[in-house]
């Protein structure tokens, strides 16, 4: 469901939004860890001005994976 989210956003955020890769992995403590890699142009639009873009991303990703029980965390990849 968190990584159907994370999908959902993307063409709307991305001037690029067919290089957004998504990577999930398992964290400490059973989390699950989504890793976002961009294009190079695309990476100021995904963090946002002080951050509140991918602020709001995590937000969304984190209640989204409670519905399904888990601990989720978005990591921006270079």
């Amino acid at each position: 469901m968190t990584r159907r989210v994370v999908e959902y956003l993307g063409p709307w955020l991305l001037d690029h939004p067919d290089r957004l890769e998504i990577h999930e992995t398992e964290g400490e403590r059973g989390a699950t860890v989504l890793e976002l890699t961009v294009d190079p142009e695309d990476m100021g639009k995904i963090i946002g001005k002080r951050g509140r873009i991918i602020r709001s991303i995590r937000s969304l990703a984190r209640a989204a994976g409670q519905t399904d029980g888990n601990t989720v965390l978005v990591e921006v990849v270079d």
